[in-house]
């Protein structure tokens, strides 16, 4: 039977992890409800996690657009549905691709980033500081990052979209010969109000999903740079893999019909 012993160990350690993070969100979902509220920390955040992510998301919604365009038109050519280009495009971006590639972005740039600062906080004895003081480290530390994350990350998709968007308006005009009036005419007209808002919820709940991961790792990072180092690690590839399950959960959701 003693094969089986690392098997429940894991599994085991599974069910602390799962618990310690449920308890950690549960606690920092409340604070965000209870006096007082940093409100200076909170827009200081917001341009951290929002402002700042507009190049690289930007950047990254833009060839997403091109290419995705590129690929639509090479594979309607093939049984004459190059028409459908701008169809798919924008619905491909709104719906799917501008929340995701928007929520992998700021997780590989903000997830780390929190990660790394609270834990540095953490092996540096400045929470317990923090403590000392009779300041509550979950609404000083944590809340501001995940009201930021969650109001922030709408509007970083949105920007995002009509970014994606325009990348395959210039390639499907400038490369692939599309009249742009028509190209416009038919991505107004095929877009609806449940594409545009499917992604901002979405974007929403991703941005809650980083704020919490790289949090929940920076508070429980320990032995010194190399703790640090693993938490910053662990919180980019927690958010990112819960951002693609989230993503899946809220397709069948939202498009369950």
């Amino acid at each position: 039977m003693n094969i089986f012993a690392p098997i429940g160990r894991a599994f085991l350690t599974l069910l602390a992890q799962i618990g310690g993070l449920t308890m950690f969100m549960v606690s920092s979902v409340s604070s965000c409800f209870r006096p007082p509220i940093y409100w200076f920390h909170i827009a200081r955040q917001i341009m951290r996690i929002g402002y700042f992510s507009l190049p690289v998301v930007g950047l990254t919604a833009f060839f997403t657009g091109g290419v995705l365009a590129l690929q639509i038109y090479i594979g309607g050519n093939r049984y004459g549905a190059e028409a459908i280009v701008p169809q798919i495009v924008v619905l491909g971006i709104t719906r799917e691709l501008g929340p995701v590639i928007a929520g992998l972005m700021v997780a590989g740039r903000v997830a780390a980033a929190i990660a790394a600062e609270i834990g540095t906080m953490r092996v540096t004895e400045q929470i317990d500081a923090l403590t000392t003081l009779a300041t509550n480290p979950i609404k000083y530390l944590v809340v501001p990052r995940l009201v930021a994350a969650v109001l922030t990350m709408p509007i970083l998709v949105a920007i995002a979209d009509s970014i994606g968007v325009f990348g395959g308006y210039v390639v499907s005009t400038e490369s692939l010969g599309f009249s742009g009036g028509i190209y416009l005419k038919n991505t107004v007209d095929f877009v609806t109000h449940q594409d545009v808002t499917s992604g901002l919820i979405k974007a929403a709940v991703f941005g809650f999903i980083i704020a919490l991961m790289g949090c929940y790792n920076g508070f429980h990072s320990k032995g010194g740079a190399q703790g640090v180092g693993a938490a910053t690690t662990n919180a980019v590839v927690s958010s990112s893999i819960l951002i693609l399950f989230a993503n899946y959960v809220l397709t069948s959701v939202l498009f369950s019909k």
